[in-house]
């Protein structure tokens, strides 16, 4: 291809997705309808639909770090994790209801969530230089929502499709990073009480730290920078759930507290 004909594929996938989220409706793997081969490609749809929704007024207010989890790459068929954007509108507190009617075909996991507290905008930066820019962690759910249709995915698909990511909630108590052993983290999730997923915090690249080391040496490959007061969702700790109408969703992550909440708008299973 030449370089007209990668941008108008370009265009052409990044509309396309916008669409299906716009009306709920999946659609066909962009990666083979528009020939999206290659991450830098799959980045570049992710960013034509970023520019896209911040010059109508979303704002960008942290990422999110996927495929960090084993077992969800073994889910999704991938071997390396991803990056999204975090937009205002996708943010959900601890016992938030969340209408069924901003879902696709979710699926939930339970993570870690980190502030950050001072900018990081090295090129390279240190461990060190990233574990003193983080303020405090989080107990937090992620509601995946692919706009591919049965979830036919590929990496380049996950990654033009911002991630896969939908929506996020958070939990309420901050937790200073020294007071805690994120690798150690136990983690189980339960469905109306029964419990459907179990992890910890070495499921998520080993140590959720990591996950962030890892995002924020990408983002300074890409001149991006992790601004003051951003969220970061590190990545799954352990296998994500189909999420249905009315679930109640409910997390304990170890010592760093509990996380929960409940679909809106829909009948029970």
């Amino acid at each position: 291809m030449t370089q007209t004909l990668d941008q108008t594929a370009i265009q052409a996938a990044a509309e396309a997705l916008r669409n299906a989220r716009a009306t709920c409706t999946p659609i066909d793997p962009i990666s083979t309808r528009y020939g999206i081969s290659g991450l830098e490609a799959a980045y570049a749809v992710a960013e034509a639909n970023t520019t896209t929704l911040t010059d109508a007024g979303r704002r960008i207010v942290g990422k999110k770090i996927g495929l960090t989890s084993v077992a969800v790459q073994q889910q999704l068929g991938v071997d390396q994790p991803d990056f999204g954007v975090l937009f205002d509108d996708m943010e959900y507190l601890d016992g938030d209801e969340i209408p069924v009617s901003r879902l696709l075909q979710p699926k939930i996991e339970a993570e870690v969530a980190f502030v950050v507290g001072r900018d990081i905008d090295d090129e390279a930066p240190s461990y060190g230089r990233v574990l003193s820019s983080l303020a405090y962690a989080l107990p937090a759910l992620e509601i995946v929502d692919s706009a591919i249709a049965d979830w036919r995915i590929t990496l380049e698909d996950t990654v033009a499709d911002n991630a896969s990511c939908g929506l996020y909630v958070l939990g309420h108590q901050p937790v200073a990073l020294g007071q805690l052993s994120l690798d150690e983290l136990g983690m189980s999730m339960t469905r109306h009480g029964k419990i459907v997923s179990t992890g910890s915090g070495a499921a998520c690249l080993g140590h959720p730290l990591r996950a962030v080391y890892w995002l924020a040496c990408t983002m300074g490959r890409r001149g991006k920078k992790l601004r003051a007061g951003d969220v970061i969702l590190s990545g799954a700790l352990g296998a994500m759930v189909p999420l249905g109408r009315a679930d109640a969703i409910h997390a304990q992550i170890g010592a760093l507290g509990s996380v929960s909440c409940r679909i809106a708008g829909g009948e029970d299973r």
